[in-house]
Order: C-alpha cells, then structure tokens, then sequence
C-alpha cells in the first residue's frame, strides 16, 4: 500500500528507485589489554592508520573539488590532530589496544565538541565519520560507507558524512534521504552541487527495508513509499516537464514583465568555476576564499599563491560580477594561526572579521592578492566581509580595504541579526550588503545549522527570517544600494521570488540550482512576487509561509 512520508527537500528533482542503506558504522572493538612490551608496535598501527585515512580523505577532496575539498581537507586535519593523537598513544602506552586506544580518543574528544556549544556540536558527525574509518583500517573490515551495487537505487542513511556524500555516483545513485541533516548541512549542501535530489531530517527513514520501492521529491521533500504506478506515472511526468521548462530557459534572469535579477553562483575556488559557467551564471555571488587557507591549517598561503587562485575565478566572468568573501574562519572552521584554541563557545566569539582584525597582516595580505589579481581584468569586483555586526566593524573593513589600494566596491555580509536591524546604518560605510541566510538563521533561532532536530528554524521560509531579509533589502534601496542573497535560501526556486517580492537584487547560489531558479523566476511579474512576498511575511511558520507564497503565484 502506499503511504507518503515528508522530510526537508534539499535538491531538486525525482528519484524512483529501490531503497539501498548505507553501510554500518564500525562496531566498538573490545576493551582488551595489550602486553607493555607491544605498546609501540600499536602506536605505530594508529599512526599508520591516521595517516592512511587522512591521505584518503585528501585524495576524495582533490577528485571532488570545490565545496566538496574543503569540508574533506578540515576532516583530514580532525584526524591528524596532534592533541587527540597524543591521546591515542597515551592510551595504548598503559594496555589498549590500537583500535581501542583510537575508539576511546575520540569519544573523549567527541564529548568535548558535543559540549562545546551547539555550532562545534555539529561537527560530531564528521569526526565520528573519521573515527569509523579509522577503526575500519585497524580492525581489516570493510569501510563504512556507500554500498556497492550494480543497479541504480535511492541511498538511505541516518546521515551521510562529506567523504561519502562528495563522491556519490550521480548514475548510481539516483538521491538519497537521511534521517539526520538540515537544509544548510554539509550533505545538503553537496547533493545541490552534484545535482541530485536528496530530503533530509525524515525521522524513521532508516526503518524502510532493504529493496522498497520508494519515490523521493526533492523539491517538496516528499517521499512515497510503495508508490502505485499512477503515482510513479505522474511523478515523472512532473519531473520531465520541469526538465524541459529548464530547457527552455535561458539567459539573464528575470521575471516575466522583464524585472531584472541577476542570477549569481556560489563557488569555493577555479574547480567550481566550469559548472557555474555552464549554468550560465552572470557572475559570482560568493567566492569563499578560505578553500586556500584549509590546506594548512598553520600558515596562511602567500600572496603569490592567493593572487593566482583569485585571478583564475576572475578571468571566468569578463564583464560580470565577482562578489569575494575575505576569510571567514573560526568557529567549525579553525586556524591554528588565527583563531584562539581555548574559546567556550566559538560560534558566538572571534570568528570572520573578527579574527582579521585582530591580525590586520592576514586581512592586508589577502586584500593586496585581490588587488594584484583584478589588474587589467574587465571583471566588476566587489569584496566583503562575513560577520559584521555593526557600522564600526563595516567601518574598519572599508579602511583596510582603502589602504590595500584595493579599487572594487566594499560590502558587508548580514549574518548578524543586528546587521539587519541597523543595515541602513551599515550602509554608510559600504555600497552593499549580502544576505547569508545560512547563518543569519542560525543566529536568529539560535539552531545549529547541523542538527536536524532543529531544522525547522533553519527553514529559511520562517517569517521571521523573511522580516530580516526585507529590512535589509528597504534600507538598501532607501540608500540607492544593493541587496543581495548568497545563502542557501536562494536556491530554492519559489523562495527566490519571494525574495525578489521582498526588494533583493540579485540572488546566488550553487551552479545546479540556476536553471531552475532561472525557469522559475521568469513565470511571474514582480507584482505576483510582492504579493507573495507580503502574504508569506504574514503567517506565522515556515509551512503556512510556503503555502501562502504558493497560493498566491498559482493564482489559487
């Protein structure tokens, strides 16, 4: 019989196909003690193993590219810690086994995380994916992970890690759905950039048997269990619809009535740079630059090599428009030269602009490669900085700015609710703001972006989020500025009218998401996305939003 289950849709597109479940994570190797005499031919098991697995991480991350090498290269850096390395071999140097040693390092520190403030919280995840592999390697046993199979299937997991996720077969793997995750996790993230429909935080989802045929939505997050051949029937009719929609789309975007709305990518570095290309992006909305800084987690990379990574994405888009994030780091994402190691709660302390102003010699390098890089380029450059939360901090990064020589326009990021609130204030110091609704979400509800128990205030479609999103963008018009979206929220195509109805200008997200966004946006007038802009902002959930917007642009 079928029965329908509803998750978060995080990827657009129809997956039917039977379930396959990801594999088993390491089982607990046994607490046994190991003679003194073999301590150190078990310690160098672990470290054998650390290295491997690192290498391994590495190596998924340079075949991925992207988002994708980031999220891998931080994870290969979790396994090398030096810290929880010592750990291990103090373990094993008084009886445990290499495996065990390991085993109990990393629950020790995954505590740690789990009780060091919700955003590292979401970290867990990931170290235990490192943990798993790992152990794996000691104990000789199969890796966990995607499972092998012949025929195409709809992977199921509780959640899925980076390493997994960035390397999925798109031919096999027709989407997936995990119990665990929310709109703006990494796994979302990447099934958004690889193309394939995916629905996350379904409660239960790891109880569907091995081979049921199910039918996943990833636009509604809608998944039909059993579906009936009607169902199946009507399902791919939508979808090949939608495809030949996206066909038919091309060019700028805008709406019908002609209202302009510059559709941007999101990208990591010049590996993301082909298919935001091929997606016709009119330029680049986020160009998150701290990919570089990943590759060691000590030292910052020298100008010479920042000005050649920063030219490569510039020379993609002659007359378009390349909006660079400076260095956003701290938080999930450390640096051993320039975010404090012993903060209680690093999501809320010295992190993004934060950190480069307490080392102006970062912030000046990385703005003076910027300025080296743009030279003779026929490329509309426009710099920014994540986490400002007032007029002195927008302030302080136009002035360093200025005296890099640097000649592109000045922006700051809002993802602070305070940016929002006094955006107008901010805009004295800068010619535009761009909206992270990722984290402006997660500071606003205070919901780790990671947690799926939470993800319903991650819904980028709560009002209240909506309410931020239109202070900014009226105290941007009111000053004759710009307003763009660079989160996550961007790329879901009938939100992307409903912040084109709340005054945004320009919208950017990841390459896969444009042709639909594209399709999407040129079926309505700015009127029709006013009036679904204003009749969301006037309920009071994320659900009751989607369906007002909804109702409003198919004319119900």
């Amino acid at each position: 019989m079928e029965t329908t289950l509803r998750g978060v849709g995080v990827s657009h597109g129809v997956a039917i196909g039977e379930v396959r479940h990801m594999g088993t994570a390491v089982l607990e190797p046994p607490a046994k003690q190991i003679p003194t005499e073999d301590a150190e031919r078990e310690q160098g098991r672990a470290r054998k193993a650390v290295e491997a697995v690192a290498a391994d991480l590495m190596a998924r991350g340079n075949l991925a590219g992207g988002e994708a090498q980031a999220v891998l290269e931080a994870q290969a850096m979790m396994a090398q810690d030096p810290e929880l390395m010592a750990d291990v071999e103090r373990r094993i140097a008084v009886g445990s086994t290499a495996e065990r040693g390991v085993y109990d390092a990393f629950a020790s520190y995954r505590a740690l995380l789990a009780n060091a403030g919700e955003y590292l919280a979401g970290r867990v995840a990931d170290l235990d994916d490192v943990r798993n592999r790992i152990v794996a390697r000691l104990l000789g046993v199969p890796m966990p992970g995607v499972p092998d199979s012949d025929e195409p299937y709809v992977l199921i997991a509780r959640d899925l890690a980076p390493a997994d996720t960035a390397l999925l077969d798109p031919t096999l793997v027709l989407g997936f759905v995990t119990e665990e995750g929310g709109p703006t996790s990494h796994s979302a993230i990447l099934a958004r950039a690889l193309g394939v429909p995916a629905v996350v935080a379904l409660p239960g989802a790891g109880e569907l048997a091995e081979g049921t045929l199910v039918a996943v939505d990833g636009s509604t997050g809608e998944i039909f269990v059993n579906p009936s051949a009607e169902k199946k029937a009507e399902m791919e009719a939508a979808a090949a619809a939608r495809k030949a929609a996206l066909g038919a789309s091309t060019g700028p975007g805008a709406t019908s009535d002609g209202h302009k709305v510059p559709l941007l990518a999101n990208v990591g570095g010049p590996a993301d740079v082909p298919a935001a290309v091929a997606a016709g992006a009119e330029g680049v909305g986020l160009f998150r630059t701290e990919f570089l800084f990943l590759d060691d987690s000590k030292n910052a990379p020298s100008e010479e090599k920042q000005v050649e990574a920063y030219r490569t994405v510039l020379e993609a888009f002659p007359e378009g428009r390349v909006v660079v994030r400076v260095l956003d780091a701290g938080a999930d994402k450390p640096l051993d030269f320039l975010t404090p190691a012993d903060e209680p709660n690093p999501a809320l302390g010295v992190r993004g602009l934060r950190s480069l102003l307490d080392h102006p010699d970062v912030l000046r390098t990385q703005l003076t490669a910027l300025a080296k890089a743009s030279e003779g380029l026929p490329v509309y450059l426009e710099v920014m900085a994540p986490m400002v939360a007032d007029r002195a901090d927008a302030k302080a990064f136009a002035d360093a700015c200025r005296e890099a020589g640097l000649r592109a326009k000045f922006g700051a990021m809002v993802e602070i609710p305070s940016a929002a609130l006094r955006a107008r204030s901010i805009l004295q110091e800068v010619e535009f703001l761009s909206l992270g609704t990722n984290d402006l979400a997660q500071y606003t509800f205070a919901a780790d972006r990671q947690v799926g128990a939470v993800s319903r205030l991650q819904d980028p479609w709560q009002p209240a989020l909506l309410d931020l999103v239109a202070l900014s963008a009226e105290a941007a018009k009111a000053e004759g500025k710009s307003c763009g979206v660079c989160g996550e929220a961007a790329s879901d195509p009938l939100l992307a009218c409903v912040l084109t109805g709340l005054g945004v200008t320009s919208l950017s997200m990841g390459a896969a998401s444009i042709p639909y966004v594209r399709a999407t946006l040129a079926k309505y007038t700015l009127a029709q996305c006013e009036r679904a802009a204003a009749a969301a902002r006037a309920c009071d959930s994320a659900e009751e939003a989607r369906t007002a917007a909804q109702a409003v642009l198919s004319g119900e």
